[in-house]
């Protein structure tokens, strides 16, 4: 059947760029929701839930392969209710049934497959099946037609099995609950995981497939901030690097003309050939990741790294309305066919291609020894695989030893880079793009506005305050009910919808104190306190401690669960716990440095035993248990004295401190110190409290960081 005979399906009225990929499919696909439940039950069929995203190669691939196959679509059709589910909509569903694949099978991965009954309960999963038997796997028809025929036979047994499965989710949930506050070397115990797991050579924690996973890279910074441990510090330094020089991070990034960030993960251990998806929660995390290893080395290298994450989302990713999309694709039409799209085909290189640039011999050649280009090409020795003979470019060299094999002063090697670079990124200009998934989540777009801000405080870049500030006006605007105080996640083609999950409102609440911490809008803070009721309301878990993922009135799921794992994306409750420090601290509201201490002791069974599971919420209770400060600015906010009191603040590492201007103090009553302050003056001052012992103000932003201890005083100082 060609393309203008296809008949769309159930899905063809979605917002989800996922599931309009599958609107066309001869598979009879439902939504998740109602009507789908209603029919499983009626009809008396389980349920084929199928779960994936729209830059998932393998989604892709099981898309193709059974999903428009009219013999497998006519085997699920009649025997199942198909259900299509996109996790990046809702990652709450995504991880409840993750959970039950990998406690099943060992393993997980999208696309997810799971089989339910007609009341949710999972009996059956795995990841990605292959349409026909292969290696002795059975592939995905011999599946479907083997639990039909145990449904039609003996549907009691399954239900059965399957309704054990919430039961034993229940019990797990309440193992991992403490009551007591985790003990005091639950960091070190993390550090020492890390250690063993570290690669010295290339960066990264364990083989591969690497995944750059920022929380523990930022929580390597917060460890050698308290504890001078320098080998957490070269850790964190020497990944960044190598990540940076390697292919999972994309050269080809020019100032205003897009381009650049950093891939999904890499599929060997020297970040060089990576899995081609760029997602715009770990651009947001790494952009973050890279400022702070900018403060504590003062290499300028992190800093350029930075930029450069933030070139290519304000440039490929920033949508016309002011929110970021989520995500461009792996996979993308070569450029000599009009067949199926391969993954990576628009970062990849022939050595021909690269000798065909309009530029100088010598410039190639240049070009060619620093990013590793060979004629053989230069990712893998295997002539069977997709990528023989091809080159993605990787930096083998540095500036400095080219000047030296080249006779060339550096100014002339960086020239030639550069040269070489716009050839190539003009050149790739003229592909076929990658697909753009461009939802707007609520969650990522938090991440990136606290990335941004954070930026303009280290690098002074007033665009990212600008991009920040854009951003949260669409969000607030567009996804944010101020009258219910509730969050919405999703938006795409003038439409919102979905409920907010947690990280909905961890992550954005992130984003509006970072963002204050960088512009001193009251109302920021106001919007803070708002979403943080709304989520204690309708997410705290009050029997097992914390937050749960679903909130209280959403009856969509059969389960409520809490994250427990801060993954590529930190945990809801990670984040929260913080959150709820920083506003205490702000505001001088002690219940929210309580309902932080509750997050602590609801997880503390998991941080004293598997504390690397929670990088993010050892670096909050370290933020709890350590000394803090807190720099109160007053006088007027947009003074030129006022932006280098604030850029001095935002030059340090300083994961203890809060800054505040004194003009919140309708909306932090209970902080006592706001009453002792002369707001009406209108040069500005800084008044810093070192573990609540308030110094003497000053004006001078070098007499303001000389009341911080010795070792936090100078750009890109760490503790000795």
């Amino acid at each position: 059947m060609n393309q203008s005979e296809r008949k769309p399906n159930r899905l063809i009225d979605e917002k989800s760029p996922y599931l309009l990929q599958h609107a066309e499919n001869p598979v009879d696909w439902y939504p998740w929701g109602n009507d789908a439940f209603a029919k499983a039950k009626n009809e008396n069929k389980p349920i084929f839930l199928s779960v994936g995203y729209s830059t998932c190669h393998w989604c892709h691939v099981m898309e193709r392969e059974s999903f428009e196959d009219h013999q497998t679509a006519l085997l699920l059709n009649a025997n199942f209710v198909p259900v299509k589910v996109d996790r990046e909509e809702y990652p709450d569903l995504d991880r409840l049934y993750m959970t039950f694949v990998q406690s099943t099978t060992g393993r997980g991965g999208w696309p997810m497959s799971v089989w339910l009954t007609p009341d949710l309960d999972p009996f059956y999963g795995g990841s990605y099946f292959p349409p026909e038997d292969r290696y002795g796997i059975p592939g995905f028809k011999t599946i479907l037609t083997s639990i039909a025929r145990l449904w039609h036979t003996d549907p009691q047994s399954i239900r059965e099995r399957a309704g054990l499965f919430f039961q034993q989710l229940n019990a797990a949930d309440r193992m991992n609950t403490g009551h007591s506050l985790p003990a005091e070397d639950a960091a070190y115990r993390c550090f020492l995981w890390l250690a063993e797991s570290f690669d010295p050579e290339f960066g990264g924690f364990g083989s591969a497939p690497k995944f750059p996973r920022p929380v523990l890279l930022d929580f390597l910074f917060n460890y050698r901030y308290h504890t001078g441990n320098n080998h957490a510090l070269d850790m964190a330094l020497v990944t960044l690097r190598k990540m940076a020089e390697g292919g999972i991070h994309d050269h080809l990034g020019i100032p205003e003309k897009g381009g650049g960030g950093f891939s999904r993960y890499s599929t060997d251990p020297f970040w060089h050939l990576p899995h081609f998806e760029k997602m715009l929660y770990d651009n947001a995390q790494l952009a973050i990741s890279f400022l702070l290893a900018f403060q504590c080395s003062g290499d300028q290298y992190y800093a350029a790294a930075a930029d450069d994450i933030f070139n290519y989302v304000l440039t490929d990713l920033a949508s016309p309305e002011g929110g970021f999309y989520s995500a461009e694709d792996a996979d993308s039409l070569p450029e000599q066919s009009s067949a199926v799209a391969e993954e990576g085909a628009f970062y990849r290189w022939s050595h021909k291609e690269i000798l065909q640039l309009p530029c100088s011999r010598r410039s190639i050649e240049v070009f060619s020894r620093f990013f590793g280009i060979r004629p053989e090409g230069n990712v893998l020795n295997d002539p069977h695989h997709e990528f023989a003979g091809l080159n993605i470019l990787k930096q083998e060299s540095t500036i400095e030893e080219i000047s030296r094999i080249f006779s060339m002063q550096e100014s002339e090697v960086a020239e030639a880079l550069e040269e070489v670079r716009l050839a190539l990124h003009n050149v790739r200009g003229k592909r076929p793009r990658p697909f753009l998934d461009d939802k707007i989540l609520t969650s990522w777009n938090g991440l990136m506005i606290s990335a941004l801000a954070r930026g303009y405080r280290v690098l002074g870049d007033k665009r990212l305050l600008l991009a920040a500030n854009r951003a949260t006006e669409f969000l607030l605007s567009t996804l944010y009910d101020r009258r219910t105080g509730k969050l919405l996640r999703r938006y795409r083609n003038g439409s919102a919808g979905i409920d907010g999950k947690a990280d909905d409102y961890a992550f954005l609440v992130q984003g509006l104190l970072d963002l204050y911490e960088a512009d001193f809008d009251p109302r920021l803070i106001e919007t803070a306190i708002a979403l943080t009721e709304t989520v204690i309301r309708l997410f705290e878990d009050t029997m097992k401690g914390g937050f749960s993922s679903t909130a209280s009135d959403d009856t969509a799921l059969p389960a409520r669960m809490r994250e427990e794992y801060d993954g590529a994306e930190p945990s809801a409750n990670s984040v929260l716990a913080m959150n709820l420090l920083r506003l205490s601290e702000m505001t001088g509201e002690e219940r929210y440095n309580e309902t932080a201490q509750n997050i602590f002791k609801a997880f503390s069974s998991i941080l004293d035993t598997n504390s690397h599971a929670l990088p993010a919420m050892l670096v909050a209770l370290n933020f709890s248990q350590q000394k803090k400060s807190l720099a109160i600015l007053a006088g007027e906010p947009g003074s030129p004295l006022m932006q280098d009191l604030k850029r001095a603040l935002g030059m340090r590492y300083l994961p203890g401190n809060v800054t505040i201007h004194s003009s919140i103090r309708q909306v932090a009553k209970r902080l006592d110190v706001l009453n002792r302050i002369d707001e009406s003056a209108r040069t500005p001052v800084a008044y810093v409290c070192l573990d609540r012992a308030c110094q003497l103000p000053v004006s001078d932003p070098s007499a303001l960081m000389a009341l911080f201890p010795p070792s936090f005083r100078e750009p890109g100082a760490c503790p000795q």
